[in-house]
């Protein structure tokens, strides 16, 4: 990047005058321009004594060799905390908030002024990507009350000030794509689900399976919803395939017993992923960024295992898929939900990472690895040694949003969530996800 003016250099750390010759100055400039690149403007006016301190500092010790803007330099090489890339997308570091049902969008879908305000404090604490929370493409698509939507073109300005709160604090923003399929909300949506089968009967009221029609629509949504992301400025959009919505469900054999071309055979289940993977390269392009999240098991009978997970991964590389996060379970009727409780020790973090060994020995894409991940050492330990490339969290981040700065400072402590998922409570009743734990012990505090 070209060294930043003067002025502005001079605008964003405070000051009238910094120390140093033309060249130092013109080095420091194209220094505080990359942070600026890397982290926002936000982030050099918050940190900017810092940043004066290490300048003058370096000036005291080698006047023509200023220090970079970096934490010191530790005997341990820390990649976590390093730029890194998912194709063309350049993150500040290798943390990733998983997406996160937040439950604080309008009745319709659209994105409030709190929802904007949790992303911008999400990009302030130090994530270098923000996966937003799973965006219902049609309306019979919702999952949940709250949801965001990205099924219409008039939702575009609100996910665009969703977009913007990412990026004026330094990170980069995916919107998540979906469809709830067997689980849909018929209260909110007032139709009857739709079904992968019709023949699948794990609750009471009835569902209706899809056609062909209904499957070349469900493809167009997909294309349709990544475009109107691109539009509100996102940089890019991930598919959920996971936690028993549609997409998983078509990959399931749980959910799947179609006879037709999208059913049998697992390269037949993972055809709609393929189908959808290519509309959306046609609709926006090669090089915008598309990822998938995607169940390595279903944690339920019958349902989507490692091998089968590992192939449908593999299929949808080929097709044009960017980065995959690795996850499990389902919302209902599995022997685990998405998020589980009882996490105490780093023995018991990162839950996926046995799967997540073999999807890295056979993917050539980037690997995110979710799952219970709550220790710095852990995840230090996971990228180290080549058990994924991106380190993601989500009910950490509820509790701390600022937990990536946190570490970043060197206080290593644990994430100071306790898993106990009480936080999805208040989401379910309509008043939007917090941390319960930390609300209570507030109250508690003198």
């Amino acid at each position: 990047m070209a060294a930043i003016s003067l002025e502005r250099m001079f605008r964003l750390l405070g000051t009238a005058a910094v120390p140093g010759t033309g060249r130092e100055l013109k080095a420091l400039s194209t220094r505080i321009g990359e942070l600026v690149e890397l982290n926002g403007e936000a982030w050099v006016r918050r940190h900017r004594g810092r940043l004066l301190a290490q300048w003058r500092r370096a000036l005291g010790a080698e006047p023509a060799l200023p220090l970079p803007m970096t934490q010191p330099p530790r005997k341990d090489p820390m990649p976590l905390f390093e730029a890194a890339a998912i194709k063309a997308m350049r993150l500040r570091n290798r943390f990733v908030r998983s997406a996160t049902w937040e439950a604080m969008a309008a009745a319709d879908g659209a994105v409030t002024a709190r929802l904007v305000e949790t992303t911008a404090a999400l990009a302030r604490g130090g994530v270098g990507l923000i996966i937003s929370s799973h965006a219902f493409i049609r309306p019979e698509g919702q999952a949940g009350p709250g949801q965001v939507g990205a099924y219409a073109d008039a939702l575009v300005p609100g996910l665009r000030q969703m977009a913007a709160a990412a990026h004026e604090n330094g990170a980069k923003i995916l919107l998540q794509l979906a469809h709830a399929g067997y689980f849909a909300a018929e209260a909110l949506t007032g139709v009857p689900p739709i079904a992968v089968s019709a023949a699948v009967r794990l609750d009471d009221t009835p569902r209706r399976e899809m056609g062909a029609a209904d499957i070349g629509a469900l493809v167009a949504a997909f294309a349709a919803a990544a475009v109107r992301a691109k539009a509100a400025g996102f940089d890019g959009v991930q598919l959920h395939c996971a936690h028993g919505y549609l997409l998983n469900q078509f990959l399931s054999p749980l959910f799947n017993r179609r006879k037709d071309d999208y059913g049998g055979a697992l390269a037949n289940r993972a055809r709609v992923h393929v189908e959808t993977i290519r509309a959306i390269r046609r609709a926006v392009g090669p090089e915008y960024p598309v990822l998938a999240k995607v169940n390595s098991r279903d944690f339920a009978e019958g349902g989507l295992e490692p091998p089968e997970a590992l192939e449908a991964a593999l299929l949808m590389e080929q097709a044009g898929l960017d980065a995959v996060e690795l996850s499990s379970g389902m919302t209902r009727h599995a022997r685990f939900g998405a998020a589980r409780t009882g996490i105490r020790n780093q023995a018991q973090e990162a839950y996926h990472r046995e799967e997540a060994k073999l999807f890295k020995a056979k993917l050539r894409i980037p690997l995110i690895l979710v799952g219970g991940i709550r220790s710095l050492p852990v995840a230090e330990r996971l990228v180290r040694e080549g058990v994924c490339d991106f380190i993601a969290m989500s009910r950490p981040l509820i509790r701390e949003p600022d937990l990536i700065n946190r570490w970043t400072s060197g206080d290593r402590r644990k994430a100071a969530c306790t898993s106990d998922n009480l936080c999805f409570g208040p989401a379910r009743r309509g008043e939007g996800l917090y941390c319960v734990t930390a609300a209570r012990k507030k109250r508690r505090s003198p």
